[in-house]
């Protein structure tokens, strides 16, 4: 499937996570309006309930069905990837307003950070095929994982309702969760002979987190491929080591470190009796899944609008 215009009437049905009401999450909204106004272009607001984002997703899609319209996601990459969830399937197209604190699935893409901006490349937005991941049942756009990273997940999110969202919070954070003392899971991978002991195994669908980390696969991503990474246990200096690497683009010079490109992979970690059951981190955000953990590449890609001016450089045939 190539890149393929976008119908310039089609309605936009927008969901926005308005969170506690802030001043910021006003203007976003306010912003939106204003662009969209004085284009002329069709377009509905939904706000985020306290439910969560699966209702109002729910309602969005319909809509978008109704009035053969696109859903746009004002959010960060965990908002994007409960979106995808039911847009997905769905085959509805699918917009993003980048207003997360990593945004790697916007930067990735090429949409502006910008609000105004982002709002903007929506009029003229081409439709691309995008590759989003899977584990057993549930989508990711940019990442999955489990052990100390997804455990990083519940700790950020607990720093950002004490210190705030921001980058230099999120990296506190992580540094907090390496402090602890992690139990290392003992691994199955169909793709290994041998079990093996990690304290993180880590799958990527994203290019430009691989890129930053250094983590090789860019060219397995490229291909249709998923990267896996797994990092095996060590001590307090070696895991901010291999944290401190990551941060300077060099993990693959960590030598906790092994990565393995694949299409498909069943992951099953070595759980106690009666417990079928672990935590997943994804796109920022953790479920609880059932185990074996089945990875692949989703069997159809997401229909992603992005700006027209993107396309001659990351999508043309």
């Amino acid at each position: 499937m190539l890149a393929q215009p976008a119908d310039a009437t089609m309605p936009l049905f927008i969901v926005h996570n308005a969170g506690s009401g802030s001043q910021a999450a006003h203007e976003c909204l306010a912003t939106i309006t204003r662009v969209l106004e004085e284009a002329g272009r069709a377009f509905e607001l939904l706000p985020v309930p306290q439910s969560g984002m699966a209702g109002v997703t729910k309602e969005a899609i319909a809509l978008c069905r109704q009035h053969r319209g696109a859903l746009v996601v004002a959010g960060g990459d965990g908002s994007i990837s409960s979106a995808v969830q039911q847009a997905l399937p769905a085959g509805v197209p699918l917009g993003v307003i980048p207003v997360g604190t990593f945004n790697y699935f916007a930067r990735t893409h090429a949409i502006p950070l910008d609000i105004e901006a982002a709002t903007r490349a929506l009029l003229d937005a081409v439709v691309v095929p995008v590759q989003v991941g899977q584990v057993n049942d549930r989508y990711f756009t940019v990442n999955a994982s489990f052990g100390l990273y997804a455990q990083s997940l519940e700790d950020r999110e607990a720093f950002k309702h004490r210190f705030g969202r921001s980058r230099f919070v999120a990296l506190l954070a992580g540094l907090a969760t390496l402090l602890r003392s992690p139990q290392p899971w003992l691994v199955q991978f169909d793709a290994l002979a041998a079990p093996v002991r990690a304290t993180t195994v880590f799958v990527g669908n994203n290019m430009l987190q691989l890129q930053q980390t250094g983590i090789p696969g860019v060219e397995a991503l490229a291909a249709g491929e998923l990267v896996a990474v797994i990092v095996a246990p060590g001590g307090l200096v070696e895991r901010l080591a291999t944290f401190m690497r990551g941060a300077a683009g060099e993990l693959w010079r960590a030598p906790s470190v092994q990565c393995l490109a694949f299409r498909c992979l069943t992951v099953t970690p070595r759980l106690q009796q009666g417990v079928r059951r672990i935590r997943v981190g994804l796109d920022g955000e953790t479920a609880w899944l059932r185990t074996p953990l089945q990875f692949q590449r989703a069997a159809q890609p997401l229909r992603l609008l992005v700006p027209a001016a993107a396309v001659p450089r990351r999508h043309a045939a």
